[in-house]
């Protein structure tokens, strides 16, 4: 199958009735926030969605993507690549709509004033949410040292009186 561009917006009733099915990529450089989280700063996310009614009439928009990613480890501070796959599935609702009527095998992803939806902002949220809370490498690779890392000696501070023994010698008295 050729990979074709991921259009930016979809209108996903109309995409449901013709049963599209777009197999692209999009470039890391179209997608602001996750550019934030990432130390990459070019790239491609391959990307699979299919849109089409489930057994109850449901519209469906169901995906992958893969991605190579560079994120710091936050235990050495030293590049750590992250190869990301993951599947989700939405079920597009009107702004203000209640969501409760849904299997909760789909998620909620909100029309817009058009009846559109943001496929990029969608796989951009995806992917930040794939990202782990505290990226690290394994502590076998990882290149933190156990040894303290302060610099020059520790001077020692006088030590002060305390300013409640006052108030045990006060209480001594009465």
């Amino acid at each position: 199958m050729q990979k074709v561009k991921i259009p930016i917006t979809l209108d996903p009733c109309r995409a449901a009735q013709r049963r599209l099915s777009y197999d692209g990529v999009v470039q890391l450089e179209e997608l602001s926030r996750l550019e934030q989280v990432v130390q990459d700063q070019t790239g491609e996310i391959a990307v699979d969605i299919h849109c089409s009614n489930d057994e109850q009439g449901l519209v469906v928009i169901r995906g992958s993507f893969r991605a190579h990613l560079t994120v710091i480890c936050q235990r050495c501070n030293g590049d750590l690549g992250l190869d990301l796959e993951h599947d989700f599935a939405y079920s597009p609702v009107k702004a203000g709509d209640e969501s409760d009527h849904l299997p909760d095998c789909y998620d909620v992803v909100e029309l817009d004033e058009e009846g559109e939806i943001n496929l990029r902002q969608l796989i951009e949220d995806e992917l930040i949410l794939a990202i782990p809370i505290v990226p690290t490498h394994d502590e076998a690779s990882c290149a933190y040292s156990e040894e303290p890392a302060s610099f020059g000696e520790v001077v020692a501070t006088e030590s002060k009186p305390n300013p409640f023994e006052i108030l045990k010698q006060l209480k001594k008295d009465s």
